[in-house]
């Protein structure tokens, strides 16, 4: 297994104060360090030095980090992604803040995926001897962790090629126009590379655009707490609380003061290569996206950053 986990979401806000008040006292993070224009953020169950960077000046995703196992994974990976066919950078140490020497990928859809090894770690907020269940002085929500993120891309089939063959990821679920794959077209993947039920989603769309990136909660009660809390503070609500179709999450969909789509998730079930992949079809999208309401919104899938 080359691809840990994503890594780090590094976004761009309008207003770095709104923001900062958004992410530390609504959900929770910790600022871990200031730099220029940037502002860091992790977890309280995050051992890494980030999981978020915010960078004023704009809205929407400058890049995507994941971390790899091993060092000489980057090589691997690099490999990889030339044979695909894609544009290739390495990135030095020390450029990126805390963050050790960078394969840096040109995605095909767009996007600019970092793949790292080495980065600043520590413990998480508990400790890593006879741990609490959790920090006592929790703000907001208390997200724990960064989870997953969905972004568009004009070809998804191109995209699910990509992961599968230069991050090793499989295909957990799929939305696509036949249950036969010799004529089928593909509008959405859900894939990942560990027992997480998705690492990265990738829905049809405008190249290079964001839909959202998630925080993990871990009870599905936590859910509708948070949309307490947002509502409390004001936070524009997108959808929720409600449970997905596909992956089984119960979720919140808002925004932060940005416009950029935020989501907390929990539960869903554990994913295995060898689990068999669940295919939806158009006319149940509804239900695999929004399991109660069974239909989708215009917002939902016009609105990206």
């Amino acid at each position: 297994m080359a691809i840990l986990r994503m890594g780090y979401a590094h976004v761009r806000v309008t207003d770095l104060a709104e923001a900062r008040q958004h992410y530390t006292q609504t959900l929770g993070l910790n600022e871990v360090a200031a730099v220029d224009n940037k502002v860091y953020f992790k977890g309280w169950d995050e051992w890494d030095h980030h999981s978020v960077v915010l960078e004023e000046g704009g809205v929407g995703l400058v890049k995507f980090g994941f971390k790899a196992r091993y060092e000489e994974d980057l090589a691997d990976i690099e490999r990889k992604a030339q044979a695909f066919g894609v544009t290739t950078e390495r990135i030095s140490k020390g450029e990126e803040l805390e963050v050790g020497e960078i394969l840096r990928i040109h995605t095909p859809s767009g996007h600019l995926f970092d793949v790292y090894h080495e980065i600043t770690s520590g413990q998480s907020d508990v400790g890593n001897v006879n741990p609490e269940a959790f920090p006592r002085d929790l703000r907001g929500i208390g997200a724990p962790a960064l989870d997953h993120a969905l972004i568009t891309a004009e070809d998804v089939g191109q995209m699910e090629r990509f992961l599968h063959d230069v991050f090793g990821y499989w295909t957990a679920e799929k939305v696509a126009t036949t249950l036969d794959p010799a004529d089928q077209h593909t509008i959405a993947i859900w894939m990942t590379a560990n027992t997480q039920i998705h690492q990265l989603a990738v829905l049809e769309g405008p190249q290079s655009k964001l839909h959202h990136f998630a925080f993990r909660l871990e009870e599905g009660w936590e859910i509708t707490r948070a949309a307490d809390l947002f509502s409390m503070d004001d936070v524009p609500i997108d959808i929720g609380p409600t449970r997905h179709g596909i992956t089984r999450g119960k979720t919140v969909y808002f925004f932060d003061p940005s416009g950029n789509r935020n989501e907390v998730f929990a539960g869903g079930y554990l994913s295995y290569p060898d689990r068999p992949m669940v295919t939806w079809t158009p006319d149940a999208l509804g239900k695999g996206i929004f399991y109660h309401a069974r239909e989708l919104n215009e917002r939902f899938t016009t609105v990206l950053t």
